[in-house]
């Protein structure tokens, strides 16, 4: 049983993931930014746990890194020590709108590139000092090839996972494992709207691929899984048919 600290867990995949490790007993702490959003999760985990679980939660406001610190702390004291600690949660807009609203842009680029890693390096500092543990952080495929409908939000993810990469290059021998989620195409809120290929995958399958990354140490993941192919494709296409298609 892994004492684990999710944040990101009252929606989409970052919801899916808590069940799954509620549901196989694992001790989970929420942190995010809505209270009642955390007290639906809360009460959802907790029922799909042991008899008499309890899931508590406190606020994380993931653009205000002054919540970091005090948020951890609280789930330290209330876990007795944390194994692992998920970070699903990120801003999300269609290129369009970011290229629309330079103020909607400057925000995404900070709070999914500048403030998730500045929550990060706290995490990494902590596992460090007490021996290690598992920092899992959520991605995405759009990093892996400059492409035209998720130029802006592209640009994070790229930075975030060669981040999350040189962090476990750095320091997985001294106990911490980083583990770089990178879901392609998933049926969420955050696609709602969108036409979906024919490999979209679902949540629980994208919960069920973390929780055995988790268990093992997978450095990367891509999830679904068709989508390391895909982006295998995607990453050799010459320039010239970049410009060409939508994808």
């Amino acid at each position: 049983m892994l004492k684990t600290v999710l944040l990101g867990g009252t929606r989409g995949m970052g919801r899916a993931v808590g069940r799954k490790l509620a549901e196989r007993g694992d001790a989970l702490y929420l942190l995010g930014r809505n209270p009642t959003e955390l007290d639906k999760s809360a009460a959802d985990f907790a029922a799909r746990g042991p008899v008499d679980s309890q899931v508590a939660h406190t606020h994380l406001d993931l653009s205000d890194p002054t919540t970091f610190g005090p948020a951890l702390d609280a789930a330290e004291a209330a876990l007795g020590g944390v194994d692992c600690v998920i970070v699903t949660a990120a801003m999300f807009a269609q290129q369009q709108e970011l290229e629309d609203d330079a103020e909607l842009a400057s925000r995404l680029l900070d709070v999914n590139f500048t403030k998730t890693i500045v929550l990060c390096e706290e995490v990494r500092r902590r596992m460090l000092a007490r021996g290690g543990g598992t920092l899992v952080v959520f991605s995405s495929v759009a990093g892996d090839r400059g492409r035209k409908p998720v130029g802006i939000y592209g640009a994070t993810k790229a930075g975030l996972s060669h981040y999350l990469e040189s962090l476990d290059h750095k320091y997985r021998e001294q106990g911490l494992v980083t583990i770089c989620v990178k879901p392609g195409f998933v049926k969420t809120g955050m696609t709602a709207g969108l036409k979906p290929p024919p490999f979209a995958g679902e949540p629980e399958d994208v919960a069920a691929s973390v929780v055995r990354a988790i268990d093992r140490g997978t450095p990367m993941i891509y999830a679904p899984a068709i989508w390391q192919l895909v982006m295998l494709v995607i990453q050799h296409l010459p320039r010239l048919v970049m410009r060409r298609v939508g994808f």
